[in-house]
């Protein structure tokens, strides 16, 4: 008997050891191509980050980080002698990047709900010119646009830029949005209305409550599209409602025809902070939308 067992026994062993070093090697596999996704990712912002704190007399030195360090470049972004209206940028970027956020889940949390839980005809091809509107190349009505708005006289307002960007939110808001809807339990719903309740008040009391989650994380989604928003601003602004993306663009430096590359990525790193901080206080609530209505 114990001649027999312990060929088994062996063979056993071997085999659990062989699985324990391929799982060994593809979870080493995994952290290190975690890593290498990671660094590539981070690098741009390594390298903004370096040259935001660099003497401009070092721009493209590549000493290590922690030499020739100042904060100059950050006086400069800011320097309202130089035309970096910076400051006013930041609060117009803010101004309207909220406005087109609150609008949009305004709008698109009905709209999602209808597409999602409602019956009614042309209801897909409703759905299919949201995704056509979001994949509508921007360019292509910048100059509809300037002309539209310089016949009403609202090139330079914030309702120029506020609108359009509307327009271009309001689809990822709608399409975020249906599919969180859809996942959801009929049941909930049902047993509401079971219980006296009207379809607006299960809306109101139960489907909201659980898609918190899912708008926040569109709302978010949202004002970083809006945030970033560069190309109609940069048509349909002047020098007091332009956002910081066209600031940034714009920028003058202390000597005639040189590149403030250093102001720049002072400027950039500034830009940066509010959206990496919103994204790292509200990561769990970011995730658990993200993950909403995977498992029903």
């Amino acid at each position: 008997m114990s001649t027999v067992a312990t060929p088994v026994s062996s063979r056993t062993v071997a085999a659990k050891s062989v699985a324990r070093t391929r799982e060994n090697w593809a979870t080493t596999r995994t952290y290190v191509s975690a890593a290498l996704i990671v660094i590539w990712c981070l690098l741009p912002f390594y390298w903004m980050i370096v040259t935001a704190f660099r003497d401009v007399g070092y721009t493209f030195d590549s000493t290590p980080f922690f030499t020739h360090v100042t904060w100059d470049n950050f006086t400069t972004a800011f320097s309202a002698e130089l035309g970096n209206h910076l400051g006013r940028a930041l609060a117009n970027s803010l101004f309207i990047s909220s406005v087109t956020t609150v609008v949009a889940l305004l709008f698109g949390v009905f709209a999602a709900y209808a597409l999602a839980r409602l019956n009614f005809r042309g209801k897909f091809l409703v759905l299919g010119v949201v995704l056509g509107a979001s994949m509508f190349p921007g360019v292509a009505i910048v100059t509809p646009l300037f002309q539209l708005f310089g016949d009403i006289g609202w090139i330079g307002s914030y309702q120029a830029m506020i609108i359009p960007n509307i327009s271009f939110v309001l689809p990822l808001t709608v399409y975020t949005l249906t599919s969180f809807f859809r996942e959801m339990p009929w049941e909930l719903e049902e047993s509401a209305r079971i219980d006296g309740c009207t379809q607006a008040q299960a809306f109101r009391k139960i489907i909201m409550p659980l898609a918190a989650p899912a708008v926040f994380t569109t709302a978010i989604l949202a004002f970083i599209a809006s945030w970033n928003e560069y190309l109609i601003a940069s048509i349909l602004s002047n020098d007091a409602t332009q956002t910081v993306t066209v600031a940034i663009a714009r920028f003058a430096g202390s000597q005639p025809h040189q590149e403030p590359y250093t102001a720049v990525m002072a400027a950039g790193t500034v830009v940066t902070i509010p959206l990496v901080i919103l994204v790292l206080v509200f990561q769990r609530k970011i995730v658990a939308g993200l993950t909403a209505g995977a498992v029903k």
